[in-house]
């Protein structure tokens, strides 16, 4: 998140009997094996009586996971601080995810033991956030964690005042101190002891602590756009590649799809192969690796090492959707069929276990099934073996990297388990194992399933819309289109309310929470790339509907930006504006560029001014570290141009309009806009929101082509073989795969 540990608050660590805040990247297993839908919650008292505490009637998966810890939680809200303030306590605030795994081993360490819920029940009031439903909350308090610590991660930890000033924070803690770590227990004593005898000096120390929060960053004119920083990131981003494993910098390694998205526009600007070179690198290298489920598909978050074999398990919405679409660009890009065959194992694994009956998307699976993390995708060579026979199991195993010692470690111990994890010796495996595959995929699925997040969160959805919806056009492949149209339509239905403003979560029939900022620029970047898929007007429509919605909720004129909070969402101790990407891209910069696109396709300068104020002032930030700001980049890389729209005049399924959207939809040019304009009454929708088109009509009868640039088009071409010969220079030139030409 670029924020560095502030020197005049380390000397807080020292009131904690010295122990050192030990910060760490993390990653999920349910706690508990309760099924709610058995639990009649009418009989339970408001406090959760004496099996639960007051989670138990909250709807997020990670909260209920901790309704029957002995620790007396709470949700966020005004009871928990209307408490801590009549009983003059602090808050403990604990902040994680459903899927995240040192959440679990702390909450297996700590949360269940009786010691420590002593402590807390008896001395502080306790508080549970699940950081996606509230990601305001863990923007802000991870900020905290970074100026005390230098680091963040999850489960977060944090100690604050009633009036949610926080004074120490920091993420995973055992239950007792050692090896140099400081053990919760030992930090609630210390921590409850400097209350009650220095109550002053942590209250000192919480209002300076706000205040950086609050420290607004000098004003600075906005910086000039040109490519000199498309440049300077491509440079920095040479010089963490990692040649030899692919990838950037060292393990832990995440595969930051956005930084490929870059890396490829560079390439198709500058003609540098070695941009290419690393995105397909790097791309190959995610798909053999361990990374990789090689059974049934889709991306584990991250890896532990540089080579991309050992994965913290868990598999998250947002990474399979930007994976798609990295893939999906590349394929487009070259031609080369190992990456649209990547792009539709993603799209298998989503549609099969991540898609709920409505047609929208799960959140994410599990690291851990049965306590143990990865139990489900490993396998010992001999169980291999016992399962294909010993010939197609000896193949099997030298294909995908199968030792009879195991190459799996036990992440405390070090020692050998003679498990493995799969990945691929090369880009690919012969058609004789795949017949393998399914038979080992099909006994798998008769082990314990990891734990799924089954809420639905219009971010990550829309992000999954846009994937699929991509992946419908480069891959013609109509069911994707079916999905994204089924997701987009059940966000529409139930994740907005009475008075058409977005929700954030969905989840057992309840939609709740004022959407952030994300939610709308996630979702109408969605929209836009279903519109291009479908052609229904009335996407496009709402996708210019929300974005309007979005600059009267989170527009900031002051600093000429989003903020990540709107009215109507709580008022949290500052303001938040990210634009660094993380995980998934800044929200500024996909609103950036889904209002660059809106404003070509509809001519609406208040979108343009707005988008030209927040690149001059994203530029400041992102100019000290452009790697940092892929998302922005790409955006940038649009504003600079060349960009165009592409307006087909004709009936969306005629022969004609087809093969010029085959034709269009085959090569790498990322900064056009394509429209079309129905013939008669059908094209009046379109043409009330992009009123240039009333002019762009078929000629002679016939599906007709314009090309144009700055409001300005070429004349009509009608005839296909012309087209062909242009619209690889359109407006680019773009770059053609070779087995696509």
């Amino acid at each position: 998140m670029g924020i560095k540990a502030n020197k005049g608050f380390l000397s807080f660590k020292k009131l904690l009997t010295g122990l050192l805040v030990v910060g760490q990247i993390v990653t999920a297993g349910p706690v508990s094996g309760m099924d709610i839908s058995k639990i009649d919650l009418g009989r339970i008292p408001p406090d959760g009586g004496e099996k639960y505490n007051r989670l138990i009637f909250e709807k997020s998966p990670y909260l209920l996971q901790h309704a029957d810890n002995p620790v007396d939680w709470y949700p966020w809200g005004e009871e928990a601080f209307a408490r801590a303030r009549r009983e003059n306590k602090p808050i403990f605030l604990s902040i994680g995810y459903s899927t995240c795994h040192w959440c679990h081993v702390m909450a297996h360490e700590s949360f269940v033991s009786l010691r420590v819920a002593e402590i807390l029940n008896r001395d502080f009031i306790s508080i549970k956030v699940d950081r996606e439903e509230r990601p305001d909350i863990d923007s802000i308090y991870m900020k905290v964690a970074q100026i005390i610590g230098g680091r963040g991660g999850w489960p977060l930890t944090v100690f604050m005042t009633a009036d949610r000033k926080p004074f120490f924070a920091g993420t995973y803690f055992p239950l007792e101190s050692g090896y140099g770590r400081p053990g919760l227990l030992d930090i609630l004593g210390s921590t409850i002891e400097l209350w009650q005898k220095d109550r002053d000096r942590l209250l000192g120390s919480a209002e300076k602590i706000t205040g950086l929060i609050n420290q607004t960053a000098a004003k600075k004119a906005p910086a000039r756009l040109d490519e000199s920083i498309l440049a300077k990131a491509y440079q920095q981003f040479t010089k963490t590649y990692d040649s030899e494993y692919g990838g950037f910098g060292k393990a832990p390694k995440f595969p930051s799809p956005h930084q490929l998205m870059f890396l490829l526009r560079y390439w198709q600007r500058t003609g540098e192969e070695n941009a290419l070179a690393m995105v397909k690198k790097t791309l190959i290298a995610l798909r053999r690796g361990g990374i990789y489920d090689q059974l049934g598909g889709g991306f584990h978050r991250y890896s532990t090492d540089r080579e991309f074999l050992v994965p913290h398990f868990e598999k998250m919405l947002y990474d399979q959707a930007l994976l798609a679409i990295a893939y999906l660009e590349t394929y487009q890009a070259t031609g080369e069929v190992f990456f649209a065959d990547t792009a539709r194992e993603i799209f298998s694994y989503v549609l099969r276990d991540m898609t709920a009956p409505g047609g929208a998307f799960y959140s994410a699976e599990d690291a851990d099934s049965e306590g143990v993390e990865g139990k489900f995708y490993l396998w010992s060579a001999a169980e291999i073996i016992s399962l294909l026979g010993a010939a197609a199991g000896a193949e099997f195993n030298q294909v995908f990297g199968v030792k009879k010692a195991g190459n799996y470690h036990d992440e405390v111990t070090g020692s050998q388990t003679g498990l493995n994890i799969l990945h691929l010796q090369e880009a690919g495996f012969p058609d004789s194992l795949a017949k393998a595959r399914q038979l080992l995929f099909a006994k798998r699925a008769e082990r314990i399933h990891p734990f799924k997040d089954d809420k639905i969160l219009t971010s990550w959805n829309g992000l999954m819309i846009a994937a699929l919806a991509m992946g419908s056009r480069v891959l013609g492949d109509a069911s994707y289109l079916a999905a994204a149209e089924k997701a987009a339509d059940f966000v529409i239905k139930e994740l907005r309310d009475d008075q058409g403003r977005l929700l954030r979560r969905y989840r057992d029939g309840e939609a709740a929470l004022p959407a952030y900022l994300d939610d709308y620029a996630f979702l109408v970047y969605g929209l836009m790339n279903l519109y291009e898929a479908d052609f229904n007007d009335d996407y496009l429509l709402l996708a210019s509907e929300l974005t309007d919605d979005m600059a009267d909720l989170f527009w900031d004129a002051e600093h000429q930006v989003f903020n990540f909070s709107g009215s109507g969402n709580e008022v949290l101790l500052g303001a938040i504006r990210d634009f660094y990407d993380g995980a998934i891209p800044a929200g500024n910069s996909v609103a950036l560029l889904n209002m660059l696109k809106l404003s070509k396709i509809t001519g609406q300068t208040k979108l343009r001014e707005m988008a030209d104020k927040m690149s001059g002032k994203i530029m400041v930030e992102a100019g000290e570290y452009p790697p940092g700001y892929a998302m922005f980049l790409t955006a940038v890389d649009y504003l600079l141009g060349p960009a165009g729209e592409i307006v087909i005049a004709g009936k969306p399924d005629s022969a004609a309009s087809l093969a010029v959207l085959k034709l269009i939809n085959r090569s790498f040019a990322p900064n056009k806009v394509v429209v079309l304009n129905r013939p008669g009454r059908a094209g009046l929708k379109i043409e009330k929101i992009a009123g240039y088109t009333k002019f762009q009509k078929m000629v002679d009868g016939k599906t007709t082509v314009y090309l144009c640039r700055d409001y300005s088009c070429e004349k009509p071409i009608v005839d296909l073989d012309e087209l062909a010969q242009v619209i690889n220079d359109f407006p680019g030139p773009a770059r053609v795969g070779s087995a696509n030409k």
